[in-house]
């Protein structure tokens, strides 16, 4: 399983293009913020030309991995050591992450002009930039210390975002946010106290070399994994997220919901498949509380009464998915194939839920800004003037049930097909489930958008591009079933 997330050593070096690239990457989301904090963007043209060179040293990353393959960096600076890492896996989150974020950074000066921004959201730029460049060091981190920092510079521009509105939810909202985050902080810290102290190693080629299956293995497993949860939002550590995104401005939800409770996934299964490979009732309590969450969280939407708040609780629904796969690919006795299908349907499913839910996300903020709305029976009438919102918001809904030919049915068939072969009958029929209450929370807000009874809502006009660019990730996610072989090939990049 380590082999996956290039946990081995590699036989090429880096390219001269590849250390440019990488610095282009982490650095530039850095400099682009502390420049649009001093000189606002009014505009969506200066922010496309910001976005070009990230996005070019993405691709740029992308070709060298294709030609060289895994590739590992590595400094010393005061006696700890950085280990960073390009693989399959890594350049894929890499591309998300920079895609996402330019669609959230181009969408922010036309939400800000809508929405009468403080005075202090000048300083949601530099905030943005340190999130997608800590996303960036996360997802190619491989020692616990440079993970630890990444998380935490997410978390705290996630935390600092959300407080910049000034409203009293927010407030209240991102202090409690803060709180658990930082609890959930110190929980992985203590982890890593115990395998540094154990084994005196930090960086987690080195780890998988020396760590022994015991009592400290499943102590330090387990304290990583509960600060993990709490950060991902994994049910039941989920309360904080539907406040959280109550709050939020749009772009704020769109970068959280699509990107940063997954870093935190991602960690956990990376750190997990190193210190509890093969081991049978860990991988199963996470499935058995994603079989929970799916349910839970598909009831929730249900019964919600703000679209923020359905769209929110869908997310604790669509992260169960991902928590079922855990036994099929860290489980012992577990075919190869059933593995394989796993692990494409687990990356498969993340990025399509990623690409989905920011297009809602951007739907529903639309939806909202042009109304003033934000409870579903006051969105009445919307289907007669906002039809292009809520065209993104079903295509985005398509893939969420896991409908043809969007990326969620394929993932769902793979995952389907891993739990079938691998006799897990009661995760089908949940999935199943899940997918019948997708529907349900779904037409029951397109219900309340073509009653007849309108409010005669006094609607503002959005600004140019804005419905443009939920539409481009809707139909992003739609078309990633299509091409799945794409991401597939990356994933399996590395075994080739």
């Amino acid at each position: 399983m380590i082999e996956r997330f290039g946990l081995t050593d590699s036989t090429f070096e880096p390219l001269l293009t590849s250390h440019w690239a990488l610095a282009a990457a982490v650095c530039l989301p850095l400099v682009f913020g502390g420049l649009a904090a001093l000189w606002p963007p009014k505009r969506m043209w200066p922010i496309a030309l910001a976005c070009v060179p990230v996005l070019a040293a993405g691709l740029s990353l992308l070709i060298d991995y294709q030609q060289v393959g895994l590739l590992h960096w590595g400094w010393e600076a005061w006696g700890v050591n950085v280990a960073l890492r390009l693989n399959g896996v890594s350049v894929l989150m890499l591309l998300l992450t920079q895609w996402l974020a330019a669609a959230a950074a181009l969408y922010t000066p036309g939400s800000l002009r809508l929405s009468a921004p403080e005075p202090l959201a000048r300083w949601i730029w530099p905030l943005m930039g340190v999130m997608v460049s800590a996303l960036s060091l996360i997802w190619l981190a491989t020692d616990l210390i440079t993970l630890y920092l990444a998380l935490e510079a997410m978390g705290l521009a996630a935390v600092g975002m959300l407080l910049l509105s000034g409203k009293a939810a927010a407030l209240l909202a991102g202090m409690r946010y803060l709180l658990l985050t930082l609890v959930g902080s110190l929980a992985y810290l203590l982890g890593v106290a115990l395998l540094l102290g154990t084994w005196g190693r930090l960086d987690l080629v080195g780890l998988a070399q020396v760590i022994e299956p015991g009592p400290i293995v499943w102590i330090a497993a387990a304290l990583i994994g509960a600060g993990l949860a709490l950060k991902a939002a994994l049910f039941p550590l989920h309360a904080w997220l539907s406040p959280v995104h109550s709050s939020a401005w749009t772009p704020v939800s769109v970068l959280h919901a699509g990107l940063v409770v997954k870093a935190s996934l991602f960690v956990l299964l990376q750190l997990w498949s190193l210190l509890l490979p093969d081991t049978f009732w860990a991988p199963r309590l996470i499935a058995w509380l994603g079989m929970l969450a799916i349910i839970w969280g598909g009831l929730i939407a249900w019964r919600a009464e703000t679209l923020k708040t359905v769209v929110a609780s869908s997310t604790v629904a669509q992260l169960g998915y991902l928590m079922v796969v855990f036994p099929l690919l860290l489980g012992p006795n577990v075919a190869s194939v059933v593995k394989t299908l796993a692990w494409e349907g687990f990356w498969l499913q993340l990025i399509g839920h990623a690409l989905a839910k920011a297009a809602m996300f951007l739907a529903a903020g639309n939806l909202m800004m042009v109304t003033g709305e934000t409870t579903l029976k006051g969105l009445a009438g919307t289907s007669r003037r906002l039809p292009l919102s809520l065209l993104v918001f079903g295509i985005s809904s398509v893939t969420l049930m896991g409908l043809p030919p969007s990326a969620g049915f394929t993932a769902k068939w793979l995952l389907l097909q891993a739990m079938v072969l691998s006799h897990q009958w009661l995760a089908v029929a949940v999935l199943l489930i899940g997918t019948l209450l997708t529907a349900a929370y779904i037409f029951r807000f397109f219900r309340y958008s073509f009653l007849e009874e309108d409010p005669r809502h006094r609607f503002q006009p959005l600004a140019p591009g804005m419905d443009a660019i939920a539409l481009c990730l809707a139909m992003a996610a739609l078309a990633l079933g299509l091409l799945a072989h794409f991401p597939l090939e990356l994933l399996h990049g590395d075994n080739a």
